[in-house]
């Protein structure tokens, strides 16, 4: 009899034990579900791609965008700034809450005295039409020249009433300052096959080809004094502030600057390079500047493509880097030579780069 009770005794905790492992596993595998996203989740969630350009009036990129649940900030800026304006504006009637806009302004009239004065009010009425925060372009220590024939730089004087105005009202700047560090290096040793096409197409912007001009290292530290004077600037370092190939760099910028963000447009390949070398440490600081980090990817409508061909290429770039960001798969793209693998990245950080500090840099896109 006492045999019997005790077998009796062990196949109740048997079942109990197993019951546990089953409750286990059935509690964890919830719980990844609630933390992580998967590819299947990348039309339902909220997004927004904060650095586009749509340069053309047709509606084939905000079909996609707004078939794969995105919102745009479309940046406006050079000769046709006006006309932009216009195509942004017009868009936001044919697509509501869908899209919002950066202006920029022209350096025509740089040697007037009241230069920064006339560009205020130009910037204001380009608020009043609906622009949301400015755009300064790489063509400001790369172009642009003063009288002597020196370049400008955004760290001179006469930016400083520009960028005051902005910091006192609050409006967000948007700086592509320099190039990736791959312009200045010989084509075959550039890190990603992205910058190697582009500078082979515009050997005007290789600087490793025009070494009179100023460098990669002048180039960030003129950025960076221009922060130094405007601590209250509300910045989005276009293209992850042309410190793309340095996660290290990177976080040194934040910590220097506490109100700097930083997009990632057109610079998610060097991330996924430098995730081939140490994925851990690329999660690891992802993660830590979660607050600091806004989606981008350059994408637009910039008139080279045919009609057919916009839609799937904007979906196809969409889902190439959610998939990085939301999977830990191994992956390939024609920009990286060889395989990486996916961060796999929490929700919570999912949701913050994706449109959290997005609402939070452009408030105006919580009531579109």
């Amino acid at each position: 009899m006492k045999n019997k009770t005790n077998g009796l005794f062990i196949k109740v905790i048997l079942v109990l034990i197993v019951s546990a492992v089953l409750w286990g596993v059935a509690f964890f595998q919830k719980k990844n579900e609630e933390e992580y996203y998967t590819e299947a989740d990348f039309k339902r969630v909220n997004k927004i791609d904060a650095h586009c350009h749509i340069f053309h009036n047709r509606p084939q990129f905000m079909e996609q965008a707004q078939e794969d649940n995105f919102r745009i900030l479309t940046i406006c800026g050079g000769a046709e700034l006006d006309e932009q304006m216009e195509i942004a504006v017009s868009l936001q009637k044919e697509f509501p809450g869908r899209l919002a806009f950066l202006s920029g302004f022209s350096m025509e009239g740089w040697e007037d005295d009241n230069w920064s004065q006339k560009t205020i009010a130009h910037l204001e009425e380009t608020f009043r039409k609906g622009a949301i925060g400015l755009k300064v372009w790489k063509n400001i220590g790369m172009v642009e020249k003063d009288k002597e024939g020196n370049f400008i730089m955004i760290d001179d004087p006469k930016f400083d009433p520009v960028f005051s105005y902005l910091e006192e009202k609050g409006i967000p700047l948007c700086g592509h300052l320099g190039e990736p560090r791959n312009c200045w290096l010989p084509i075959e040793e550039m890190t990603v096959n992205n910058d190697k096409q582009y500078f082979k197409e515009h050997p005007e912007f290789h600087m490793y080809l025009h070494t009179e001009y100023p460098s990669y290292e002048e180039q960030i530290a003129a950025r960076d004094r221009m922060l130094e004077k405007h601590p209250k600037l509300k910045f989005m370092g276009a293209h992850l502030a042309s410190l793309e190939w340095s996660v290290d760099l990177l976080a040194e910028h934040f910590d220097r600057f506490p109100n700097a963000t930083v997009d990632l447009a057109e610079r998610v390949c060097h991330l996924m390079v430098q995730a081939q070398e140490n994925p851990q440490k690329v999660r690891d600081f992802i993660i830590k500047y979660q607050d600091r980090i806004l989606y981008g990817t350059d994408r637009g409508d910039y008139g080279g493509l045919e009609e057919n061909e916009i839609k799937p290429k904007a979906h196809d770039a969409w889902m190439t880097d959610w998939k990085f960001f939301t999977t830990d798969k191994k992956m390939t793209t024609w920009e990286v030579n060889g395989e990486f693998r996916g961060l796999k990245l929490p929700k919570k950080v999912i949701d913050k780069i994706y449109y959290i500090n997005a609402e939070k840099l452009f408030p105006q896109f919580k009531k579109l």
